[in-house]
């Protein structure tokens, strides 16, 4: 991951990467050019042109799209035309779906989202308007338990004192069921208690912090504002499975979060948490920071660890998985920022205070985040059965009084849901009862006058934008659909040119290698089959 970084740290020095910069570092680091080219090309964070003073970032994505987006940077284009200063660009997701329609000035977000417009954007840039940090605010989680600062880090202390830490904590989360709250449901117990048989040495700890799907900003709330219950997750997972290394693996847009992150790891360090003998357990164990240079492939376990490996996000095929052959063909463990950070919350309270957290006969906690056509978009910890009409009742609403037409439970490769499913509870089992899933628990809300076909089509495109391209099924089938799509939305093609597109997703879905192409089509499917009125028709 060091040549990453460095090629990181020159982009952010000189704006860019010039073909002398890149031949003077494979020079420096002894590494072949086109080794360099390679990277440089694959990860979008990177540009080979001077930029402009003014960069301006707005989503196109799925939520986005519903907040106008693609109007704004219209009108944003329309009003900076012909200044050399100022580019626009239209990117995928960029995490602050709650600040729909989402927009970064030079890296900063603006939000909250009543900044994204035109006049407000036209003052930044001229220099009459300043760009003030998100207040910070002191929201009580019930998963936060702890009454001070002082008793943060408590846990850890005490078990690493009984001699019981690895047994203790992997029996809660069997006890509790955690599953990784990721998007793919992996029992936690029982990954750390794989991990943890592993013989090979050393071990590392990876904190999957990549969010970067529409509809899913969770995680970045809670590195924002209780940084410190996954510090401790991670750290009770080093001390389980023997490991002395960790790394949080952060997407590069996240940058108020990386200030947050950063100040608790260092307030860790310095009350003996991390370090040589962390927590007081004999051990040593830190954690580093690791920037993505971008790609939403990269939320894929085995792409991460390309990336930390300097090498192109292309996901691994599998087996071995990584709790055996992990970072440097090392056992590894991973889990996701809302995993950790829930652990220590199970561990800290047992698992009898985490049944008693559930709706019903449905035990736990869970972070959501909802956006779309909701009155306060944004992310809600829930007890688990919380259904979705509930969910929407805690966000204020269907937004200007509108009915619910329907909604995608878990992000955007989840699969889309009719109105009259609002009653499912927001729980693995249950989602998938319903026809859908869970996943990053991102619900994302659709009233009634939406155009479902156009909305599909867009999280189709975001899936094809975003695919590495490393196998042929995902690369060309994604492609085609789109193409597809966007000629039966405009007349062109016909509903009939539709009819293999069930077909194209089973093979897709058999045959790629990660979850991305495995999804693709998940949104246009499960809309063709519950709406099929939506699809445009030469009679329409």
């Amino acid at each position: 991951m060091e040549l990453l970084r460095e090629l990181c740290d020159l982009q952010e020095e000189h704006g860019y990467l010039s073909d002398d910069t890149l031949r003077d570092l494979s020079t420096r680091k002894r590494v072949p050019l086109y080794r360099l080219e390679g990277l440089v090309s694959f990860y979008p964070h990177f540009r080979r042109t001077p930029p402009a003073a003014h960069r301006i970032h707005v989503c196109r994505d799925v939520s986005c799209a519903m907040a106008s987006g693609e109007q704004l940077a219209a009108a944003l284009r329309t009003e900076f035309a012909g200044r050399a200063d100022v580019e626009i660009h239209e990117v995928s997701c960029i995490g602050r779906c709650d600040a729909a329609p989402a927009v970064a000035w030079n890296e900063k977000p603006l939000a909250p989202r009543t900044l994204a417009d035109t006049d407000f954007i036209a003052g930044l840039i001229d220099g009459t308007k300043q760009l003030d940090t998100e207040k910070a605010v002191s929201r009580k989680w019930k998963c936060d338990s702890h009454s001070s600062t002082d008793e943060q880090y408590g846990s850890v202390r005490d078990l690493a004192a009984s001699g019981q830490l690895a047994s203790t904590c992997i029996e809660t989360l069997k006890d509790c069921n955690l599953r990784g709250m990721g998007g793919a449901g992996f029992p936690t117990g029982r990954k750390w208690e794989l991990v943890a048989a592993e013989p090979a040495s050393p071990k590392y700890v990876i904190c999957n912090a990549d969010e970067s799907e529409p509809g899913t900003f969770k995680d970045r709330l809670i590195l924002a504002e209780i940084p410190h219950l996954v510090i401790e997750g991670m750290l009770l997972a080093g001390l389980t499975i023997g490991a002395e290394s960790a790394i949080v693996y952060l997407r590069h847009e996240y940058t108020r979060e990386l200030a947050a992150l950063h100040k608790a790891i260092e307030d860790a360090r310095s009350r003996g948490v991390l370090g040589d003998d962390a927590a007081g357990s004999g051990k040593s164990f830190d954690i580093d920071v690791f920037i993505s240079p971008g790609g939403y492939i990269l939320g894929e376990e085995t792409a991460l660890l390309e990336a930390l490996e300097d090498k192109r996000g292309e996901p691994r095929i599998k087996p071995p998985y990584p709790g055996t052959h992990g970072l440097n063909g090392q056992p590894t463990l991973i889990n996701n920022v809302e995993t950790f950070a829930l652990a220590t919350s199970m561990i800290r309270n047992g698992a009898d205070w985490w049944r008693e957290q559930g709706a019903g006969d449905i035990e736990g906690l869970k972070f959501v985040s909802i956006s779309g056509d909701v009155a306060n978009p944004g992310v809600y910890e829930i007890p688990v059965g919380t259904t979705v009409s509930e969910l929407i009742d805690l966000a204020g609403g269907m937004s200007d009084g509108k009915s619910l037409k329907a909604f995608l439970p878990g992000g955007a490769s989840s699969k889309f849901l009719p109105a009259e499913k609002a009653s499912t509870p927001m729980d693995f089992a249950a989602m998938q009862a319903a026809g859908s899933m869970l996943g990053t628990g991102a619900v994302i809300v659709m009233s009634e006058d939406r155009d479902l076909f156009a909305l599909a089509t867009n999280l189709v495109r975001f899936f094809r934008n975003e695919s590495c391209g490393k196998c042929v099924p995902c690369r060309v089938g994604s492609e085609k659909t789109v193409v597809l799509l966007d000629a039966v939305a405009c007349g062109s093609g016909t509903t009939e040119d539709l009819s293999f597109l069930p077909q194209l997703g089973d093979t897709l879905e058999q045959t790629s290698i990660c979850g991305l192409g495995q999804v693709a089509l998940n949104p246009i499917l499960s809309m063709m089959e519950h709406f099929p009125g939506e699809v445009p028709s030469a009679e329409k």
